[in-house]
């Protein structure tokens, strides 16, 4: 079968890739910063290589909130990753899918010939977000710094009140949408209302992404996981939010977390709080002859859509639908699916409404239904439920697995997609063409081989 014709003026091509453990957020700041997520994600990835750091064109990251000394993360990762001081970096934010903007960026920029060789991905240390003075303590330290005289500090201190300590936290107000006032668990729990979805439904979906990254790490199936070392040597080599002890029963004790008490969306069926970040070669048709590059995938299109923010959960049906529409294709064309997991009831509402005609015609402009994604093809190996949501990271490592479950399974196709905060909805078609292999005649990229290990789940 012919490769499908994609967007981009020129191929553009997924060559390699790894990702860091997603780390789940306990209550502390973890004991990585963004920086240093992005950095352990593409070293080994780049000395793997057939070229060096300083070879790349540019360096693009994906990521939503990083440190107060990590402004523009994708050029600080590139210095300290030696790509040296001529390449250009700079950094994209679409919220949940800034990841899988830089992927696009990347594309573009090759499709476009200004670039020929791109190191791009996404970064994000949700347990580094940080915590915020209120605006009225930062008019008090005005009035206490601009106060010159010893009255005047005195006035100024009788104006104290303990409350003003009080911190705004950061990341509370960057899952809240400031239009419509809703946090990202209440848009789940309308969504999830519309469709019928009920809390049986998101605790079985949630318990089998828990099995599932489990059965994953059991088989080695998530080879682009590389261990990373803390400073005191202590390694972390897994996704330590699984869970395979899960049960329905444990599942259905927890309470509703966003809309109480009478809701559906718990901590339990929702994405962790997660530290985590992912990294990919992107290249061009000549960047694969000239270093003689095994292809992983071909980025074929990607597609972004938006709608009301109070139902953003909805956004991957919005961009899958003209995504298969544009290529000629149905979603029994796609061989895997990879839709991120904010909620296991926002995934199961987008499987609802990609297959409900009258929601198909009256909000997706479509005459009849796109028609249903098969589970058995959708995240195999778990997703942002199990192994966590890093909300700058989670759109490069989607694509990226799926580039892995292709090759896994010989399989041809894959959509990635993610529900983006604020309203909006982005989808990547990725292939595999046996034809690549005539580009540069490599053999066929063999990962690492690892002895199977076998994780246990964290109390």
């Amino acid at each position: 079968m012919a490769a499908t014709k994609g967007i981009y003026a020129r191929p553009v091509y997924l060559i390699d890739g790894s990702r860091t453990p997603f780390l789940k957020a306990r209550g502390k700041p973890g004991p990585f910063k963004h920086a240093e997520l992005g950095i352990y994600a593409a070293r080994p990835l780049i000395q793997r290589m057939p070229f060096s750091a300083k070879d790349f064109d540019e360096v693009i990251m994906g990521s939503t909130m990083p440190g107060p000394d990590e402004a523009n993360i994708a050029r600080v990762v590139a210095l300290r990753l030696g790509c040296g001081d001529d390449i250009p970096a700079y950094t994209v934010h679409r919220n949940c899918a800034s990841g899988m903007q830089a992927l696009d960026s990347a594309a573009m920029s090759i499709a476009s010939g200004r670039s020929e060789l791109i190191l791009a991905g996404g970064i994000e240390a949700m347990s580094q977000a940080p915590l915020l003075l209120h605006p009225k303590m930062v008019s008090w330290l005005a009035s206490w710094w601009g106060a010159k005289s010893f009255v005047g500090k005195l006035k100024a201190l009788s104006a104290f009140r303990p409350g003003l300590l009080a911190p705004v936290i950061a990341l509370l107000k960057g899952l809240t949408d400031p239009v419509v006032g809703m946090n990202m668990g209440q848009t789940a729990e309308q969504i999830a209302y519309r469709f019928d979805i009920s809390r049986e439904m998101m605790d079985q979906f949630a318990l089998d992404s828990h099995l599932r990254l489990h059965a994953a790490q059991q088989s080695d199936d998530l080879r682009e996981v590389e261990a990373i070392y803390d400073t005191d040597g202590k390694v972390y080599d897994h996704d330590d939010g699984v869970r395979a002890d899960s049960t329905l029963e444990k599942l259905a004790k927890l309470r509703p977390a966003f809309d109480k008490p009478y809701g559906l969306v718990t901590p339990g069926n929702s994405a962790q709080i997660t530290d985590g970040a992912a990294a990919l070669v992107v290249a061009s048709e000549g960047a694969v002859k000239k270093y003689k590059l095994p292809v992983m995938a071909r980025i074929v299109s990607t597609e972004w859509a938006a709608l009301s923010p109070s139902e953003m959960g909805l956004g991957p049906a919005h961009a899958i639908a003209p995504l298969l529409k544009s290529q000629g294709l149905k979603p029994e064309s796609i061989d895997f699916w990879e839709i991120n997991e904010a909620f296991a009831a926002q995934v199961l509402a987008v499987i609802a409404a990609l297959k409900n005609k009258d929601y198909c015609k009256d909000y997706l402009g479509l005459r009849s239904a796109v028609g249903e994604i098969p589970l058995d093809r959708l995240n195999i190996h778990g997703g942002g439920v199990s192994l966590g949501h890093p909300v700058g990271a989670s759109g490069a490592r989607i694509v990226l697995h799926l580039a892995r479950v292709l090759e896994a399974n010989n399989a041809k196709r894959g959509i990635a997609s993610l529900c983006i905060g604020g309203g909006q909805g982005g989808a990547m078609l990725i292939e595999r063409e046996t034809s690549t292999t005539s580009i540069a005649s490599p053999k066929k990229a063999t990962p690492k081989k690892r002895s199977p290990k076998k994780v246990s789940p964290k109390k």
